[in-house]
């Protein structure tokens, strides 16, 4: 079975990418033995934009500054020290993960806004870095924010970073746009080399009885493939931009739907924290034994066969999905 990929402009071994998560990349002997066990390519954790205006402007200490004198939670921002890799040393360690594996390296930008931290992008293709996957995590609450100023950040923020590089750029986004379609064509148009989609925002949860906002549940499941499942078929062949699936992606079967819906590649992390990094193994062996059986003999003969552009009833992916589940749902116990 052949499982090469192209995404980004690399030949990839197969479309099992290991995403950008602090226990996976931190350690260059666990990229090693991501290698090893078969992962295509490795995004390393992210580097934060907070980090580096940190290191500049010192911003601790103002964004700290008063926390003690009322009782909202601004204690939610990192410390320093769980950033466990500061902008130097991740420079660094870019240089020594490209200097120990044969497997690209895709360095993990995260930030918001334009501005003197883009510079990073231009030093980690000085490194190395094969790509580098911008990892927008943001959640507006400026109330006096439009949705236009939100989405035109997001341009600016694009713009800025490939102003700084010549190496491919992915852009990591959450799905919350009043018109996702819109947003994926412009940023296509603007250079946006891939698309990853989703983020998955953690969200918080309250514990009653101790009277404190704990984080949500951390590890995905396969549930939450569905999303991004969705807009890579809506948008594949429609945008001239590779599409990356991550949030949900456990199994075999699961990369094998993501690709029948149009992604290059597949991201997973929960399931390897949850089994370990030999499931990488498991994952390609699964897709192995379903393509032989069912007649395929590459990745390329399923990547987008089931996507929108290809699909009989278009409507599958839009409004008329929902209906259908609405109307069609039976109760499993009486509502008497």
């Amino acid at each position: 079975m052949d499982l090469t990929t192209t995404y980004l402009g690399l030949n990839l071994r197969s479309p099992i990418v290991p995403s950008a998560a602090l226990p996976l990349s931190e350690d260059i002997d666990t990229i090693k033995r991501l290698e090893d066990a078969g992962a295509a390519a490795v995004v390393l954790h992210s580097l934060f934009e907070e980090q580096l205006l940190r290191e500049k402007f010192e911003l601790h200490h103002h964004l700290e500054y008063g926390t003690e004198s009322f009782a909202e939670a601004l204690s939610y921002f990192p410390e320093p020290d769980e950033f466990h890799v500061g902008p130097e040393l991740y420079l660094k360690h870019i240089r020594q993960a490209k200097a120990a594996v044969n497997i690209p390296i895709i360095a993990s930008l995260n930030g918001f806004s334009s501005g003197g931290w883009v510079e990073y992008a231009k030093l980690m293709q000085d490194e190395g870095a094969d790509a580098i996957e911008l990892n927008v995590y943001y959640v507006p609450t400026d109330f006096d924010m439009s949705g236009a100023q939100v989405e035109q950040n997001y341009i600016d923020t694009l713009s800025e970073v490939k102003k700084e590089v010549t190496i491919p750029i992915a852009l990591k986004l959450s799905p919350f746009f009043s018109n996702m379609a819109n947003m994926a064509k412009r940023f296509s148009e603007i250079g946006a080399d891939g698309l990853v989609l989703f983020n998955r925002f953690l969200q918080p949860d309250i514990n009653a009885e101790d009277l404190e906002v704990e984080v949500g549940s951390v590890l995905s499941s396969t549930h939450d493939l569905r999303l991004p499942m969705r807009w890579i078929a809506i948008l594949y062949g429609r945008i001239d931009c590779d599409l990356a699936a991550t949030s949900g992606v456990q199994r075999g079967h699961d990369v094998i739907k993501l690709l029948m819906a149009g992604a290059s590649v597949t991201q997973v992390c929960s399931t390897l924290l949850r089994h370990g990094i030999h499931h990488i193994q498991v994952m390609e062996e699964e897709i192995n034994h379903w393509m032989e059986e069912h007649g395929y003999e590459s990745v390329k003969q399923m990547q987008g066969s089931m996507s929108q552009l290809h699909c009989e009833d278009e409507s599958a992916y839009e409004r008329a999905q929902y209906m259908r589940a609405i109307t069609s749902y039976t109760p499993t116990h009486s509502l008497v």
